[in-house]
């Protein structure tokens, strides 16, 4: 081959990769272009007042394109694919209780992004903040509203590897006091001090005394239900294979998400829940892989997200493992139910 035949092969070579490239970042555009036009056959969503007072709502990440996506939106609890009303406040991922919301939100920099929680009132403003140090993937805050926790990956970006890194932070929405990681709490294994290199700690759920909350710590290829002292700073092991539990309303049981044999790597779970008194494990009629941390809508229903059109639905199942599920409102995620 001569050289002037190289030099047109690489120079054709060249021009296709252009001319790939080009087309990836024009239909990048035109999507994002699309995401802030209201969408046909969509939920219908309009701007108003959105608090974090009353009962009987849902509160949640809008996910529909439109001028309101990723905003904070109300619907009645019991109409979850009523039309909804938009706060203006946007969160990737969002919990509240008592008054009390925390609200995990990217900061768009000039090279890349960064992320902070925000601690808001019951009016939406915000009345503390914190940085994030990764990606945000986990929200609660306590029954009384005193607490807020959250976790974000500080290395890879899914649970459903082993090649991953998380920092689940606590914060005190009365002092402001932060405890940045879990990981500086005294872990007790199977009745022993234990101390490892790969310790992890994701998906916090707490009790309604102000001190007593749930959460998975992996390590050693493993994971476990654990539960915490705030006043101790201890953690416990209570039982394995438990991923983002998230507790009942009366205190007595835990949803979570379990790896299950023979399901595939990028999507091996089903949902459980587990008795605390008996330590009695029921598989919920979801036949789906849900890598979401449920929230409990009553003592009998368990809500969460599954991929969807626009990010993600909103689905439901019973609690005790009868039934089937059923998806309540689409374009939606990490719903709150006001009590």
């Amino acid at each position: 081959m001569t050289v002037r035949n190289r030099v047109l092969i690489l120079a054709a070579a060249v021009a296709v990769l252009a001319a790939v490239g080009l087309a990836s970042v024009l239909h990048a555009s035109a999507r994002a272009d699309r995401r802030d036009h209201t969408q046909a056959g969509g939920p219908r969503v309009t701007p108003g007042t959105v608090a974090l007072t009353g009962h009987g709502r849902m509160v949640f990440r809008n996910m529909a394109w439109g001028p309101h996506r990723d905003e904070l939106t109300s619907v009645p609890a019991g109409e979850p694919a009523a039309p909804r009303t938009a706060s203006g406040v946007k969160c990737l991922r969002f919990h509240a209780a008592s008054g009390t919301g925390v609200c995990l939100q990217a900061v768009h920099g000039p090279v890349s992004d960064t992320y902070r929680a925000l601690i808001l009132d019951a009016r939406l403003r915000t009345v503390d903040h914190y940085d994030v140090p990764g990606i945000p993937s986990r929200a609660r805050v306590s029954p009384t509203g005193r607490f807020a926790a959250w976790t974000a990956f500080v290395g890879g970006d899914s649970y459903a590897g082993t090649h991953f890194s998380t920092r689940t932070a606590i914060a005190d929405t009365r002092t402001g006091v932060l405890v940045p990681s879990l990981e500086d709490f005294r872990i007790v294994k199977d009745g022993r001090p234990y101390r490892a290199a790969d310790v992890n700690f994701w998906g916090v759920t707490f009790a309604a005394d102000d001190r007593t909350f749930y959460a998975t710590l992996a390590t050693g290829g493993r994971t476990y239900l654990v539960r915490g002292d705030l006043r101790r700073r201890t953690v416990t092991t209570l039982h394995p294979n438990v991923e983002c539990p998230s507790l009942s309303p009366d205190g007595t049981r835990v949803a979570y998400k379990k790896r299950v044999a023979g399901l595939p790597k990028d999507a091996p779970w089903h949902l459980y829940v587990l008795d605390l008194r008996t330590m009695r494990e029921t598989p919920l009629a979801e036949p789906r892989s849900v890598d979401d941390q449920a929230v409990w809508r009553d003592a009998r229903t368990l809500v969460y997200a599954l991929p969807g059109d626009y990010g993600a639905d909103l689905y439901e199942v019973p609690a005790d493992g009868s039934g089937r599920a059923r998806r309540i409102s689409t374009a939606a995620v990490s719903p709150a139910y006001l009590r």
